[in-house]
This record gives structure tokens, C-alpha cells and sequence, in this order.
């Protein structure tokens, strides 16, 4: 398994200042790859304490990518939808070459309806206009002269400079919420795949990444390359009852920006979106305690955590999992020592992987692996 650390923001400006949300997440970022994490992903949203501090995640990996060396950066996710594709693949060119190719490139369709409504854009454009904006930057990552008219953007012939670091070009992960078609499309394409498991059961979630693992297999790519990122809000403490208590303070901080955030869904419909209109009652009806004896939220101690991650890789397999950390108005201290609890003290046990035969693993099977 891999981990790594999540930078959503939740806060807005009466909460902290923008820089100082910027100054504490670069400092945890450079702190993750000094405890050996995996990689720091963050989001594209805007408006909303719901990570609208963070509506361009290029400009901020880019800085991520100066302060540090190894460490990989993913865009959880960015939304083609809402720009060129001819700026958007010439930026994150940009920064898989600052970087030195450590980008993967997460890319979703949206599902704010408030985003929507403020690009002037309909939902119900907007699968056909992902898969073509997706589609649009990889021709231009990877040809020349290049001539698009999907019905969205016409222009051309281009020959985008610079190409991208990676060739021939950056990892592509396709975002998913709730509709498993998603999930399909991504791996029959060979894309990877995030998600986030708190708002759908874990059935659900096990159905999306049996569906999503079997299109990518049956379009003939290698079940060995799959990627599959599943992002959880977590906490982690020395004292159980501290874990608990500021868990759940932190955890509804987060609940109460994404109520709010999703609020547009109460009068949106859209045919794009099927079941969505069913979101704002999931999120309403959620709460600290069912998310937790669900592990749908990381909290406790090392010893604690270590269980909920045996579960959660029992459940899934080995997947790649994304730390979101507490909210950056939480002491620093207090943030910077759930990352290094979870580096040092969880990190280690999960560090062999497990092999799949198709079906997710058994307790027997995800064995601690001693030593980090």
C-alpha cells in the first residue's frame, strides 16, 4: 500500500487568511516527504469553505515541487470543465517539468452545481465535455499540429510546448463519486481511479472498484498497473480519548463546510448526475460516530489506525490511500504530529503488499510487514 497526505482545505476567510493556510499546508507538504510519505494531492473547488482556497491546484503543486525532491504530486482533482484544455495541458507540462515528472494528473467532471452555474456552464454537458477536454490535452500532450473540434473547443493545428516531463505523458486518475459508469470508463481507458468512501457504503465503493478493475482488464491493460486512490479525513493522537475528541471536532468542521458546498443539490437535477439529488441527505444524515464505526474516517491512535487500515485493505486491496489532514486552523503542532504517527507508527505495517486473485484479501493475507 502507499499513503499520503490530502491537502482539501475547509476553512475560508474568517476562519484564517490565505496565506496563512498556504505557509501551514507547504509546511506540512515538505513535512510528508521528510516522513517518507508517498505523495500530497490537493483539489480544485472555489467559493465554498469546501476547499475553495485551493482554486488552482497547479500554481500550489508548483510550489510544493520547489520545496521539495521526491515526494509525488497528484491534482485531486482538477476539473477540465472549467478551463481551456490548451492552458490546462500546457500548465501541468509546466509542472511535471519543475518537478521532474513526480505529477499525476487527477481530473474530475465537477459536481457543484454552484461551480457550474458560475462558469456559466450546464450539468448536463458535463460528461461529454470531460471525456473531450481529457482527450483534447492528452492530443496535445502527445501530438503535433494538432486540430480539435469536439463540439466544445475548435482550434488548431497547435503543437503544444513544452511536452510533458513524463513520457509520454503524466498518469491520468479519473475522479468518481457515485456513478460506477465512471468508474468503467476510467479503467477501459486505462486511467486510474480516486475516490472518496465516505459517501457511499462500503459495498458500493467494493462494487465501483470491481467494475472499474475488470473494464481495465477486459480493454486489455495490465491488472498490475492499476491505481486505485481512496482519500479519508484522519486524526491521529497518542491519547485515545484526545483522538476521539478532536477527531470529531475536525471531522464536523469538514461535514459542515461539505453540507454546505453541496447545498445546491437540494433544487439541481440533472440527468448527468443520477442519484445525486440524494446528497444532500446523506451528508445531513451522517455523523461522527457512523463514520467511524464505518471506517470511513481515520481516528485514533497508531495502535487504533493500524486496525482500520487492516480493514480497509481487507476490504479494498491494496490501494493507495490519502491522508486528509486536520484543519489548518488546528495547532501546528497538533497536525504535524498526526502526520508523523501515522508515518512512523502505522506506515511501517503495510509496507509489503498483498497479492489480489481477484477478489479483495483476507485478514490472514494483510499481514504486518515488520520494519519500515
Amino acid at each position: 500500500m502507499k499513503f499520503g497526505i490530502n491537502l482539501f482545505p475547509t476553512v475560508g476567510p474568517h476562519d484564517q487568511a490565505p496565506v496563512d493556510y498556504y505557509d501551514h499546508a507547504l509546511s506540512i507538504a515538505v513535512y510528508a516527504e521528510e516522513l517518507g510519505y508517498h505523495h500530497v494531492k490537493t483539489v480544485e473547488h472555489y467559493f465554498f469553505e469546501y476547499g475553495g482556497y485551493s482554486p488552482d491546484p497547479t500554481t500550489f503543486l508548483t510550489a510544493v515541487a520547489a520545496r521539495t525532491e521526491r515526494i509525488r504530486l497528484i491534482t485531486g482533482a482538477v476539473v477540465p470543465a472549467f478551463d481551456h484544455p490548451i492552458k490546462l495541458a500546457a500548465r501541468l507540462a509546466v509542472l511535471d517539468n519543475v518537478s521532474h515528472g513526480r505529477l499525476d494528473v487527477g481530473v474530475a467532471r465537477g459536481f457543484l452545481p454552484d461551480e457550474f452555474a458560475a462558469f456559466q456552464l450546464s450539468l448536463d454537458d458535463s460528461r461529454p465535455r470531460f471525456d473531450a477536454t481529457v482527450a483534447a490535452i492528452v492530443e496535445l500532450w502527445t501530438g503535433s499540429d494538432v486540430t480539435i473540434d469536439n463540439g466544445f473547443h475548435s482550434f488548431g493545428p497547435v503543437t503544444l510546448q513544452p511536452r510533458p516531463f513524463q513520457s509520454p505523458h503524466p498518469r491520468i486518475l479519473v475522479a468518481t463519486a457515485i456513478t460506477p459508469e465512471s468508474a468503467e470508463r476510467a479503467g477501459a481507458a486505462g486511467y486510474g481511479l480516486l475516490l472518496v468512501p465516505s459517501i457511499n457504503p462500503r459495498e458500493k465503493v467494493q462494487d465501483i472498484i470491481a467494475r472499474y478493475r475488470v473494464a481495465r482488464e477486459a480493454a486489455g491493460f495490465d491488472p498490475a498497473t492499476a491505481e486505485v486512490h481512496l482519500s479519508y479525513s484522519s486524526f491521529l493522537a497518542d491519547d485515545a480519548d484526545e483522538a476521539r475528541s478532536l477527531g470529531e471536532q475536525f471531522a464536523n468542521t469538514n461535514h459542515r463546510a461539505l453540507a454546505r458546498a453541496v447545498s445546491g443539490w437540494s433544487t439541481a437535477r440533472s440527468t448527468q448526475y443520477e442519484g445525486y439529488e440524494k446528497i444532500v441527505d446523506r451528508v445531513a444524515g451522517g455523523t461522527f460516530a457512523t463514520q467511524l464505526a464505518a471506517d470511513k474516517t481515520i481516528v485514533g491512535t497508531p495502535a487504533q489506525v493500524v486496525d482500520q487500515i487492516a480493514r480497509i485493505r481487507e476490504a479494498f486491496g491494496d490501494v493507495t490511500i490519502s491522508l486528509q489532514t486536520p484543519p489548518s486552523t488546528a495547532p501546528e503542532a497538533v497536525v504535524r504530529r498526526s502526520v508523523q504517527l501515522f508515518a512512523e507508527d502505522v506506515l511501517p505495517h503495510f509496507s509489503a503488499p498483498v497479492a489480489l486473485d481477484g477478489t479483495a484479501p483476507g485478514v490472514a493475507a494483510a499481514a504486518v510487514a515488520p520494519g519500515r
